[in-house]
């Protein structure tokens, strides 16, 4: 149920940038969500096609670009993609790792007329 004020927050900024822009319509809005959020992308949909009826936003169409969980060695300083099970380093063999990659959430850019 977060998606929902998370979408809102989306909203609320794409529809500040394009007013800043002068904006007539916003056709595009490009997210980058990390594997380890737990934002549901229908979700985020399904909110946004709610919340932007009868904005500018209304018509936009939401893009979403997955960036894969990635954690780097604290030994070695090794960088890689961890299996469910095991996160021992494969340089090292250490199970010191932090994790680097696949946190993220923010609007990567939006398109506007």
């Amino acid at each position: 149920m977060h998606e929902l004020s998370v979408t809102q927050g989306i909203l609320d900024i794409v529809l500040e940038k394009a007013k800043e822009a002068r904006a007539s319509r916003i056709t595009t809005i490009n997210l980058v969500i990390g594997e380890m959020s737990s934002i549901i992308d229908d979700c985020v949909q399904f909110y946004f096609d709610f919340l932007s009826k009868d904005s500018i936003a209304s018509e936009a169409k939401l893009s979403f670009t997955r960036i894969p969980m990635q954690v780097r060695c604290r030994s070695c300083g090794f960088p890689f993609s961890p299996d469910k099970s095991v996160w021992s380093c494969p340089q090292c063999g250490k199970w010191d790792a932090e994790i680097v990659a696949g946190q993220e959430f923010y609007i990567e850019s939006i398109e506007v007329e």
